[in-house]
């Protein structure tokens, strides 16, 4: 059994539903990411495990315990919220030691707890000064330090560096990764960002309208998705979708697409059943690249926009009307030019094509 298991959970607000038999597990010590866009459920699956709402089917297992009723003292669990809930008058001191004065903690022990959560935090030197005299890093620092001084055996992180800028992000996401290590802490993080989402996760669960979609490490979900909506939601820039129809000639498969042919280099039965269909052909903008020889799979292309990312630069393509979009290094990317065309190639091994109605993904490789 994993250390958290929710199981089938749903969650409605009148008629909205929030959560559809949605089932999500994290092993102990684990920093598991719970993905998906904005009103995907990410927050009410959250308070449902910490108990702030109460679920209407389904169970969650705690630490091989049933805590599906259970109130919300006694769970070990602590959240860390979008907005970082200070109390803003009351010191950084006093904001740290709240929690363990409400649990009845001795004021010897309190002061040691925030003198080592202020410490590891670095914030020692704000001890004695208040919220809106803090940098917007020291106050989510503030926010974890609040949370971790209970020592939750789970602790909770909802959207948490959505009110910071990026630099700040960045330096927050590589603290509350060594954080979890040092302490061997369990971790669920929700969050709407895939940077924040592939960087820090062990584990990323995609939710969307309630409902579970794919589980898996960072490199399986995107070299693996289960369905275009993974595809889409994992890799950047997204990955391009052409309309596509599978054709098999003396057992050789190709993928027609509106600007030509693509043949696989596998005969596969197992596709037999979505030869010409409706599908959608799906290659990342890493996948296309300038061609070198005369291939089939060469395909001529006009150069509309370029966008340059430093080391790299994204090139926006169009290939009979239909947009692309394929990444060069920068040095490769300077020799072409804006309005002129340009040979590329894609990579069929790397394609994916899914059906158009369900988007389910169909192996081809």
């Amino acid at each position: 059994m994993s250390y958290l298991e929710l199981n089938n959970l749903s969650k409605n607000f009148d008629s909205v539903k929030a959560l559809d038999h949605f089932s999500f597990s994290v092993e102990q010590n684990e920093f598991a990411v719970l993905f998906g866009s904005s009103a995907a459920g990410k927050t009410t699956t959250l308070r449902c495990i910490a108990g702030l709402e109460k679920i209407d089917d389904g169970e969650i297992i705690f630490d091989s315990t049933n805590y599906t009723s259970a109130p919300i003292q006694g769970r070990g669990i602590a959240m860390i919220f979008q907005t970082f809930a200070l109390y803003p008058h009351l010191t950084v001191t006093e904001n740290l030691s709240y929690p363990l004065k409400r649990l009845g903690f001795e004021k010897s022990d309190i002061q040691s707890r925030v003198d080592k959560t202020a410490e590891m935090l670095k914030i020692s030197h704000t001890l004695q000064r208040k919220p809106d005299t803090l940098s917007g890093g020291e106050k989510q620092r503030l926010a974890i330090g609040r949370a971790l001084i209970q020592e939750p055996k789970l602790l909770l992180l909802d959207e948490p560096l959505a009110n910071l800028d990026a630099k700040l992000r960045h330096d927050t996401r590589a603290e509350l990764k060594r954080l979890q290590r040092d302490l061997n802490m369990t971790m669920v993080y929700a969050t709407p960002d895939q940077l924040e989402a592939l960087t820090m996760g062990d584990n990323i669960t995609i939710i969307k309208e309630g409902k579970f979609i794919q589980k898996g490490a960072p490199n399986e979900l995107y070299d693996k998705p289960d369905n275009s909506y993974v595809a889409k939601m994992i890799g950047s820039p997204t990955i391009n979708f052409i309309d596509a129809k599978l054709t098999q000639n003396n057992n050789q498969n190709a993928i027609e697409l509106p600007f030509g042919k693509i043949n696989l280099k596998n005969s596969l039965s197992s596709t037999n059943d979505f030869l010409n269909t409706d599908l959608s052909f799906g290659i990342r903008p890493h996948d296309i690249t300038i061609a070198i020889d005369n291939s089939n799979d060469n395909f001529e292309a006009n150069l509309f926009l370029k966008e340059p990312l430093g080391d790299v630069t994204i090139l926006d393509i169009a290939i009979k009307n239909n947009k692309l979009k394929m990444i060069l290094p920068e040095e490769e990317a300077i020799k072409y030019d804006v309005g002129k065309n340009m040979k590329v190639t894609i990579d069929a091994s790397k394609a994916y094509l899914f059906t158009s109605d369900t988007g389910v993904n169909i192996n081809i490789n």
